[in-house]
């Protein structure tokens, strides 16, 4: 059984990956987060993109534990912000996974944007870095819109704002297995499925 380190306390990106592992039939494979290895100092995510972020963390994690570590960053790209908050994200609104905070913020400043400007993606950039082998970096991009007022109780961070692909329920309103299927998160995870299965 292949141990791999996910560079999260973040139980639910714990278990989406286990999800999307378990979808997909691999087997072999034994997800730990930074809560099941003895703590090491992790280095401020400041990357001007999302691959450099969790190109970074991947790396900490593999030295740090001599584990394969997989390692996410992932946010809210605005057409009508220029791509902001993008890997501001998560801090947006100056206090760090402030969700109610952060979303209050985005849409005061798209608060005067016609339902037509109200473009938006997700992104999320997965590493892989295991010792002895190539680093993998990926790319998952989930399109939709921003809506007017939060709808939904699932999910987080931006998720009640976010309508993908401009349907009528918002992210925070899918079961996780729907989610899993279309997210920027699942669509980069499904993309080093081929990595992670050479480790089995």
């Amino acid at each position: 059984m292949a141990r791999v380190l996910v560079a999260s306390r973040n139980a639910k990106k714990l278990k989406e990956l286990r999800r999307i592992l378990d979808e997909a039939g691999v087997s072999g494979i034994e997800i730990v987060g930074l809560a099941d290895v003895p703590a090491y100092d992790e280095a401020p995510e400041t990357g001007a993109t999302f691959e450099e972020n969790a190109l970074a963390k991947a790396r900490d994690g593999a030295a740090a534990t001599g584990l394969p570590c997989v390692a996410d960053d992932s946010g809210l790209e605005v057409d009508a912000l220029n791509g902001m908050p993008g890997v501001l994200s998560a801090r947006w609104s100056g206090r760090h996974g402030d969700d109610g905070a952060n979303n209050a913020l985005l849409l005061g400043q798209l608060g005067d944007v016609p339902d037509e400007r109200r473009g938006a993606r997700f992104v999320s950039a997965c590493a892989l870095v295991a010792p002895g082998a190539a680093a993998v970096v990926v790319r998952g991009e989930w399109p939709g819109v921003i809506g007017r007022k939060p709808v939904g109780e699932g999910g987080f961070g931006y998720d009640p704002l976010f309508f993908p692909d401009g349907g009528a329920l918002s992210a925070a309103q899918l079961t996780p297995q729907d989610k899993d299927a279309a997210s920027h998160r699942g669509r980069a995870l499904r993309l080093l499925l081929p990595a992670l299965g050479d480790l089995t």
